[in-house]
């Protein structure tokens, strides 16, 4: 049992899907560490979806990004990291910069840490690591440090008003988009649009999401299949876990949101292409198809809707 006095803090600072695959290392934190003061040090644009998970007691945002030779913003940061008192830290972002971190805690005493900072007191010592999946790679750093039950993540708790979108049931998830510098990793908005007209031809209601960075994909399927409902940045993280939460089936790219909308339970097809590996970073999810095509391009929307249909039929 942890003492009351113990401070915890969990560094996880982005994207979207390593977030969401951290939710089940971070309920193992919290219940592995029932007594204590736990802090999660995040970026501002998770902030609020980590407090309402109510698996922290403090959310910190990660604003100052100094660089080494900048002792002012260093010293800052080393004192706001000093007066948290942590006992431990579990580093989930395992980056050069998390790391760096802990470095700025010394010399002198400073808190157990686990993750891959040179000289931690409970590392991840798995010269493989960088060939795990998330998952299994996360799971593995905490056995290390002390904590053997690692669950699923969980987004049962996830609450959001998703009636004043107005969706006829049954309805399916659109997403589109992705990283813009890595435009390998998107299906054609045509063949979205050509798969969203099968769905309404069925009487599937295909509810589009995305960022404002990709309206003009998302305009291009709303006016190609007329009866889409288009939530183009109506939507945040909670809206999207209810949503996948309600929805029959889900389809999109290897792109943050379908992380959190598989791991909300939703049957997910999500779309690969040479671009990005799933073996290191699939979306996981109780019911989760992955198509691979060497180029998206290629890939028809006739086996898009197959796996589609396997999906539903197993319902």
């Amino acid at each position: 049992m942890t003492l009351k006095q113990d401070r915890i803090l969990v560094i996880k600072l982005g994207a979207l899907g390593d977030f969401v695959q951290a939710l089940g290392p971070m309920a193992a934190i919290r219940r592995h560490h029932a007594g204590a003061h736990v802090v999660l040090l995040t970026a501002k644009p998770y902030v609020e979806f980590a407090k309402a998970s109510n698996l922290f007691d403090e959310v910190w945002v990660d604003e100052e990004r100094p660089k080494a030779w900048q002792i002012g913003q260093v010293m800052r940061l080393r004192h706001k990291f000093k007066s948290g008192a942590f006992t431990r830290v579990y580093d989930l972002q395992t980056s050069d910069r998390s790391s760096f971190y802990f470095h700025i805690l010394g010399p002198g005493k400073r808190p157990e840490w686990s993750g891959i900072a040179l000289g931690c007191s409970h590392p991840h010592a798995n010269r493989d690591r960088g060939k795990m999946h998330t998952i299994e790679r996360q799971r593995e750093q905490l056995q290390m440090a002390g904590i053997s039950e690692v669950p699923a993540p969980d987004l049962s708790w996830a609450k959001a008003d998703i009636g004043r979108f107005a969706i006829a049931k049954p309805y399916a998830l659109l997403v589109p988009g992705g990283a813009p510098h890595r435009p390998a990793k998107r299906w054609p908005a045509s063949h979205y649009a050509q798969l969203a007209n099968h769905m309404l031809a069925e009487g599937l209601t295909p509810v589009l999401l995305g960022t404002r960075a990709e309206q003009g994909e998302l305009h291009l399927i709303a006016h190609d299949a007329p009866g889409c409902v288009n939530l183009c940045a109506k939507t945040d993280f909670l809206d999207l876990a209810v949503l996948a939460q309600n929805a029959q089936v889900a389809v999109g790219n290897d792109t943050g949101p379908m992380h959190l909308i598989a791991a909300a339970g939703c049957a997910s097809v999500v779309l690969y292409s040479h671009d990005s590996d799933p073996a290191l970073c699939a979306q996981r999810g109780p019911r989760v198809k992955i198509v691979r095509q060497e180029s998206l391009e290629n890939l028809p929307e006739s086996e898009v809707w197959a796996a589609l249909r396997a999906l539903i039929s197993q319902d």
